[in-house]
């Protein structure tokens, strides 16, 4: 599967994976800070954004995606960095094809289980009346009834497009909820990624925990830890600066 992609800048690539129920532009003032050194690809995964829909989010056949797709737009080999599913997707794709990926940044989540959090905020969306007349006001106030975090929901709103007879989710919901047993899993791989890696956790998160370092140096031998202060789960956004600091000192710019 060719996933779409946007790019900004030349350089050495450096590929941005995003996380469940994102999307490439998520990542749009983060592409921008990078462009002066680095060709900055951010790719919308599989049913997200303006990718293409297929049943099935098992992680091995997502890093095919990504592979094929860098492939595609001759980035290999390239600096991979994911959040969170993205994060999951940017390790397997590492532990399949070491060659491919020069070094590596997984931003808050470890090659483990995670914990089942999206099945209702799935359920929320995919229980939206889309109307012709809807407005996103109308659909944040419906989504609040149970999706209370304001901020989650604009963030889900980015991914309803009004260009049409009738508004439209742009990820195949669907597909994710049928598929959400296999992204919040962990497959098991076998082989090692030997190269740079960094696992950046947010300091106020419990996605990646002490005793995740064991699994993750097993499969990741030279992996260093850090946390970005300020930051939860959703650390690119509530902590950008500090984020970007991390991405170019990660890609030694």
């Amino acid at each position: 599967m060719i996933l779409a992609d946007t790019t900004l800048g030349d350089g050495p690539p450096a590929v941005l994976l995003h996380g469940l129920l994102g999307q490439a532009r998520n990542f749009g003032a983060i592409q921008r800070r990078l462009a002066p050194t680095n060709r900055v690809i951010a790719l919308d995964l599989r049913n997200h954004g303006n990718s293409p829909h297929a049943p099935g989010m098992a992680y091995p056949d997502m890093a095919d995606d990504v592979l094929e797709t860098l492939a595609h737009l001759d980035a290999l080999p390239c600096a991979l960095i994911g959040h969170s599913m993205g994060g999951k997707v940017a390790m397997a794709t590492a532990l399949a094809h070491p060659s491919a990926v020069s070094r590596l940044l997984v931003a808050d989540i470890a090659p483990v289980p995670s914990p089942p959090r999206f099945a209702p905020i799935l359920a929320a969306m995919h229980s939206l009346p889309l109307p012709p007349n809807l407005t996103r006001a109308t659909a944040d106030a419906t989504l609040a009834q149970t999706i209370p975090d304001p901020g989650m929901r604009a963030f889900l709103l980015q991914n309803l497009a009004f260009t049409g007879p009738t508004p439209r989710w742009k990820p195949n919901l669907p597909h994710l909820i049928a598929g959400l047993s296999d992204i919040l899993d962990w497959p098991p791989f076998t082989h090692q990624y030997p190269g740079p890696t960094l696992f950046l956790a947010g300091a106020t998160s419990d996605y990646i925990l002490p005793e995740h370092r064991p699994v993750i140096r097993a499969l990741f031998p030279t992996a260093r830890f850090a946390a970005l202060k300020g930051a939860g789960h959703w650390l690119h956004a509530d902590n950008p600066e500090g984020f970007i600091a991390v991405l170019q000192s990660f890609l030694g710019v």
